[in-house]
């Protein structure tokens, strides 16, 4: 079962999505800057110092609840629920389905 799974830490996107961050990847390698990051959701958590928003207090935040109803890139909660163990220290994670 795919929630049994121990997370990755490089892996873990600030949104919740358990896959490669583009964002993450490069401002942790300085090849970008925060203020040149694309995505809101990394921005704003990085610009808060958070590791992912599972630490952030307003969980879950307009962004995210935008970016989970979406057509496209909705998940029936499976990010949500990555953030809440990834803070908890429960590094589990499911995929989008």
């Amino acid at each position: 079962m795919d929630s049994q799974k121990i997370a990755d830490k490089k892996l873990m996107a600030y949104c919740g999505d358990y896959s490669r961050c583009e964002w993450k990847e490069k401002t942790e390698s300085g090849e970008a800057a925060v203020e040149a990051i694309g995505c809101n959701k990394a921005k704003c958590c990085i610009e808060k110092g958070y590791e992912h928003c599972g630490f952030c207090p307003d969980l879950p935040c307009e962004l995210l609840l935008d970016m989970y109803a979406h057509p496209e890139w909705g998940d029936n909660g499976s990010r949500l629920n990555n953030l809440k163990n990834w803070a908890a220290g429960n590094y589990v994670f499911e995929l989008r389905n």
